[in-house]
C-alpha cells in the first residue's frame, strides 16, 4: 500500500542531530525615566533552474530566470520535516538551547532585478505539415511526477474509483490538501514570460497538454478546447517541447517582475521588510512582567537590521512610543475608551514623533522602553483591569497606514508583503470597543459579547484591507475570552497562541510569528476534470467574487481569497464523482497568485494528473493512510465548535470508522463481526488518536484551549495536522539513538527515556529507574531535549516542550495521550508492539505491574466494541 513517507511502528531509525545556532485631538507626552540596567524572513522557496537541458540552436529557448538575470538562488539548509523518515540519533550530546533559538537562516526569495535584460532568440518555426496531436508526458515521465507524494498537493488516493457507486463512500471520501507556501529544497522552475492560458476555461498550458507540433496549437486538459501558442509551441518533434518548463515540470512559477508598483525593490537594493508593531498589555503583575522584557529584549536582539518596529502599550489608555527621544522612553497618550478619531491620529502621524523605525536605527532606545515598563500597581483581579486592546490595534493600523517616518533615519519606506500586528495579552478584552465585561454575570453580557464579536471580526477584516495580519499571543492563567479575540486574528489571516507564561515558548513564537508570512494579495485557484466536483474547502481563506479576478469564457474553477501566503498553512479539499467516469485519467490544477516581498507577481502553477480504475482493492492500495486521516479530522472539526458539538463528533467518528469496514471491509464467516480492510489499517488507530486527544476528547483543562487548538489545526499543514492527530513516540536508547515505536503506553519502561511529539506539545517522560542514575538520566534527557528541538525547529506555533518523571504529577499529559495497549492480551500487544519481545520475562512482568487500572478502552477494545475485526499492524 502506499503511504506518506512515514517511518513504519516499530522499526528502528536514527537521527542525527545538528549542532545549534548559537481622545485629545492632540496626544498628551508622557516621559518615563529609565530604571537600572533569524529565522529569515520570507519563507517562499527558491526557484530551481532549469540548467540541466541544453537546447540544440534551433530550438526556440524559453526565457528563463537565471543567476545571471538578476535572481539570487541558493540551497537551504533542509528542514527536518514533521514527520521526518526513520530517526536515529548518533552524535555528541549537547546542552539545551539558550532560550528563542532561532531558526537556521533559510535563503530569501527571489529577487528580480527590474532592469534585467533576457536575451530573445527568434529561431524560425518549424512547419512538418503535422497535424497529429502530442502526447507531452510518456509512462516513464509520468511515474518520475507522479504527485500523491508532492511537497504541494498530497491526494488522499493515487487512484480514482471510475463507478460513482463504489466511489461515493463519504465514511472514507476523497480529496486532497494543498499546501500554496511550503518551503522546499527543490522549488518550482521559474518562468520570465506571460503564461498560455485555455481560452475556454482559464487553465495553465502543462505536462499533461496535447500539442499540434506544426502549428504550436495546444488542447487544454481540463477542457479539452484547443488554443493557440503564438507559435511559440512550433517544434519538430516533442522532445524539443522539453525545453519549455510548463510541458516537462508538473510545478512552474511564472514571475512578472515589470516595475508596475512605486514600491518595487530591484535587486541592488536593500530588502526592507514590512513593519512590525508590538502592541503590549501593561496590565501584567511583576513575575509575568520580567519574562515578558526577557522575550523582548531577545526577540528584538533576533530581528533584521532592516525591520521596522513599533511599540505601542495598552491598558486604560494606548501609548505610542516615540523612538525620537534616544535617552528615555517617550510616549503619546492616547485614551483607550474610545476609536481614536482622525484628529488625534493626524497630529500623532504628522507631528515630530518617529513611531516606526529600523532595529539598527533605535535598538538601544527600544531596550530602554523594554526595561522601563512596570507591573500593575493597583489590587485589582487580573482578570478585572482595564484593557483597551481593540482601540491599541485600531492605533496600531492607523501608524501602519499613516506616513509618519516616511523617511526614518535615512531609510525609505517600502512595503514588502504584509505588515503585522503582534499582540502580547495577559487578559481579556474589558474597556473600550469590542470589549465585553470584567463578569460573566453581568446582566447584558451575551447582548454586549454578540457585538464585541461583530466589532472584532470588523477591526479583522479592516486589517486584511490594510495587507495587515493580527497576530495575538496570550499568556498567563487569566482567562482572556478567546471567543472575542479569535475573530480578530482570524479574519486578518493571523493567529491566536495560548502559552503558560510569557518564558522561552512565547518568546520562540514571538520571533516565528515576526517572520513567518511570505507573500500578500493571495488567489488560489481550483480547476477540475468535469468529472470532479468539489464540495468543500477548509482553511485560511474565503470564497473570491468573480470581479476580483481574471475570468474566461467557460471557467468553471473555484476561487479563494486567501487571508495569507505561509508555508504552515493548508487548504483541505473534499471531492466527489459527478458520476461514472469513461476516461482513463482526470486532472487537477491548482493556481496561487501572489505578490512576494520584493512585490514580484507570482503565479504558481501545480497540475496533477491521476490514473482512474475499476477495482476497489487497486484504490484501496492507493489511498494514502496518513493523508486520509488528517481529511477526516478536518471534516469532523469543523463541525466540532463547542464541547457538546465535540462529544457528538467522537460518536461520528464512531459511525464513520463502521461505515468504512461495511464498505470495504469483509465479514467474517459465521459472524456479525467485519474485518477493517488491511490496506486502511493505519486509520482507524489515527481515528481513536482524535477522538481520545485534545482535539476531540477531555484531556485539555478549559474549552477556550481546545477551541485555539481547533482553530490551529484547520489552517495547519499537513504535518502539523497529523502530528496533532497522532503522536509521535520515539524512545532514547544506549548511544544516544532513538527508536520510534506506536504511541502506546507499553512504551513506559522504567529504564527508558521517551520523548513524545504531539504537534502543539512535545514530552518528554524519564522512567524511575532511569531517573534514579543521575548520570544516565542527565545524559538522556539531554538527548531527548535535542531531539524534542531539532523536530520542532521550523515549526509555528513552536511547541510547549515538557520533561517529567515517571509517577510525577505532570506525567498525567504524557499518560493520557498514549493508547492504554497493556489491557490487551500478550498476543496483541507483540504484534502491535513488537518491542516488547526484546524485553525478558521480569521486565514485562515490572511493565504490567506498573499501570494502573482505569476504563479507557484500548484500540482494540474500541473497534470490537463497534462490532469490529482490527485490522492486521502494517
Amino acid at each position: 500500500m502506499a503511504n506518506p513517507p512515514q517511518p513504519s511502528h516499530g522499526y528502528p531509525a536514527t537521527l542525527t542531530p545538528t549542532q545549534p545556532d548559537a481622545p485629545s485631538p492632540r496626544p498628551e507626552k508622557n516621559l518615563i525615566p529609565p530604571p537600572f540596567l533569524s529565522p529569515a524572513a520570507a519563507r517562499f522557496p527558491p526557484p530551481r533552474l532549469q540548467q540541466e537541458q541544453i537546447p540544440s540552436p534551433s530550438t526556440r529557448t524559453p526565457n528563463l530566470l537565471s543567476p545571471a538575470n538578476g535572481v539570487k538562488t541558493g540551497s537551504p539548509i533542509p528542514h527536518l520535516s514533521t514527520p521526518p523518515g526513520p530517526p536515529v540519533f548518533s552524535s555528541p550530546l549537547r546542552p539545551a538551547a539558550v532560550p528563542f533559538r532561532t531558526s537556521p537562516a533559510t535563503p530569501q526569495p527571489v529577487a528580480i532585478s527590474s532592469s534585467s535584460s533576457l536575451p530573445a532568440s527568434s529561431p524560425p518555426y518549424y512547419s512538418n505539415g503535422s497535424a497529429e496531436l502530442q502526447h507531452q508526458v510518456s509512462d516513464a515521465t509520468e511515474e518520475s511526477f507522479h504527485l500523491g507524494k508532492s511537497p504541494y498537493v498530497l491526494f488522499s488516493a493515487d487512484k480514482v474509483l471510475k463507478r460513482k457507486k463504489q466511489a461515493s463512500v463519504p465514511s472514507l471520501g476523497f480529496g486532497a490538501l494543498v499546501s500554496p507556501g511550503r518551503e522546499i529544497s527543490a522549488g518550482p522552475q521559474v518562468i520570465q514570460r506571460d503564461p498560455h492560458r485555455c481560452q475556454n476555461c482559464g487553465a495553465y498550458a502543462n505536462l499533461y497538454c496535447n500539442i499540434l507540433l506544426g502549428s504550436g496549437q495546444w488542447q487544454c486538459a481540463i477542457c479539452r478546447n484547443l488554443n493557440g501558442s503564438e507559435g511559440e509551441y512550433v517544434a519538430t518533434s516533442k522532445e524539443e517541447l522539453l525545453n519549455y518548463p510548463e510541458l516537462s515540470s508538473p510545478m512552474v512559477d511564472y514571475v512578472q517582475t515589470g516595475n508596475k508598483r512605486p514600491g518595487f525593490i530591484p535587486v541592488g537594493d536593500i530588502r526592507i521588510s514590512a513593519p512590525i508593531l508590538l502592541v503590549i498589555d501593561e496590565c501584567l503583575d511583576e513575575p509575568h512582567l520580567q519574562h515578558l522584557q526577557s522575550s523582548l529584549h531577545a526577540f528584538v536582539d533576533s530581528l533584521p537590521p532592516t525591520t521596522r518596529i513599533g511599540i505601542i502599550l495598552y491598558g486604560r489608555t494606548v501609548s505610542v512610543y516615540d523612538f525620537s527621544e534616544e535617552s528615555v522612553a517617550s510616549a503619546d497618550m492616547l485614551p483607550g475608551d474610545r476609536s481614536p478619531t482622525q484628529d488625534s491620529l493626524k497630529s500623532l502621524i504628522y507631528g515630530t514623533g518617529i513611531y516606526l523605525s529600523a532595529i539598527h536605527a533605535s535598538l538601544p532606545v527600544i531596550h530602554t522602553i523594554f526595561s522601563s515598563l512596570r507591573p500593575y500597581k493597583l489590587n485589582l483581579p487580573e482578570a478585572s483591569r482595564d484593557r483597551c486592546l481593540g482601540t491599541a490595534v485600531e492605533v496600531a493600523l492607523g501608524i501602519i497606514q499613516g506616513p509618519s517616518a516616511e523617511i526614518s533615519r535615512g531609510i525609505v519606506k517600502r512595503s514588502g508583503g504584509n505588515s503585522r500586528i503582534i499582540v502580547c495579552a495577559g487578559g481579556p478584552n474589558t474597556y473600550g470597543p469590542g470589549s465585553v465585561p470584567h463578569s460573566l454575570s453581568h446582566p447584558n453580557y451575551p447582548h454586549m459579547e454578540k457585538s464585541a464579536l461583530k466589532w472584532m471580526e470588523h477591526l479583522g477584516q479592516e486589517a486584511h484591507r490594510q495587507n495587515t495580519v493580527v497576530d495575538i499571543l496570550c499568556a498567563g492563567t487569566c482567562p482572556v475570552r478567546v471567543p472575542i479575540l479569535q475573530p480578530l486574528a482570524k479574519a486578518s489571516g493571523g493567529v491566536l497562541i495560548l502559552h503558560d507564561d510569557f518564558g522561552e515558548a512565547f518568546g520562540v513564537n514571538l520571533q516565528r510569528a515576526s517572520t513567518r508570512a511570505a507573500g500578500s494579495h493571495g488567489l488560489f485557484e481550483i480547476r477540475c476534470s468535469d468529472d470532479i466536483l468539489i464540495t468543500q474547502v477548509v482553511g485560511p481563506g474565503e470564497e473570491s467574487h468573480t470581479d476580483a479576478h481574471e475570468t474566461f469564457k467557460n471557467d468553471n474553477s473555484l476561487s479563494i481569497q486567501m487571508l495569507s501566503i505561509e508555508e504552515t498553512q493548508s487548504f483541505a479539499l473534499s471531492m466527489e464523482t459527478k458520476g461514472d467516469i469513461k476516461s482513463d485519467y482526470v486532472f487537477f490544477q491548482f493556481a496561487i497568485q501572489y505578490s512576494n516581498v520584493y512585490q514580484a507577481d507570482i503565479s504558481r502553477v501545480i497540475t496533477v494528473r491521476l490514473p482512474t480504475v475499476d477495482s476497489v482493492s487497486a484504490y484501496l492500495e492507493s489511498v494514502q493512510d496518513d493523508v486520509a486521516a488528517v481529511l477526516i479530522a478536518k471534516r469532523t472539526l469543523l463541525q466540532a465548535k463547542n464541547y457538546s458539538d465535540a462529544i457528538d463528533m467522537r460518536a461520528t467518528i464512531d459511525e464513520r470508522v463502521k461505515d468504512i469496514a461495511l464498505k470495504f471491509g469483509s465479514q467474517l464467516p459465521k459472524s456479525k463481526l467485519y474485518r477493517f480492510p488491511k490496506e486502511l489499517s493505519v486509520v482507524p488507530e489515527h481515528l481513536f488518536h482524535l477522538r481520545r486527544g485534545p482535539l476531540l476528547g477531555s484531556i485539555v483543562g478549559h474549552e477556550d484551549e481546545r477551541s485555539v487548538l481547533r482553530n490551529l489545526f484547520l489552517n495547519a499543514s499537513f504535518d502539523l495536522s497529523l502530528r496533532m492527530i497522532a503522536p509521535r513516540c520515539l524512545m532514547h536508547r544506549e548511544g544516544g539513538t532513538f527508536e520510534e515505536l506506536p504511541a502506546y503506553d507499553l512504551a513506559m519502561q522504567s529504564d527508558a527515556a521517551v520523548v513524545l511529539d504531539h504537534g502543539t506539545d512535545v514530552f518528554i517522560w524519564l522512567g524511575a529507574e532511569l531517573a534514579a542514575d543521575e548520570g544516565k538520566s542527565a545524559a538522556a534527557l539531554a538527548a531527548c531535549r535535542t531531539l524534542a528541538e531539532e523536530l520542532t525547529e521550523s515549526r509555528f506555533p513552536a511547541p510547549r516542550i515538557l520533561a517529567f518523571k515517571e509517577g510525577s504529577s505532570q506525567a498525567r499529559y504524557f499518560v493520557s495521550r498514549l493508547i492504554p495497549a497493556h489491557k490487551d492480551p500478550p498476543y496483541e500487544q507483540e504484534a502491535r508492539f513488537p518491542q516488547l519481545r526484546t524485553l525478558t520475562q521480569d521486565q514485562r512482568i515490572k511493565l504490567k505491574s506498573s499501570f494502573l487500572h482505569f476504563d479507557d478502552p484500548s484500540l482494540c477494545e474500541w473497534m470490537r466494541g463497534l462490532k469490529l475485526v482490527p485490522p492486521e499492524p502494517s
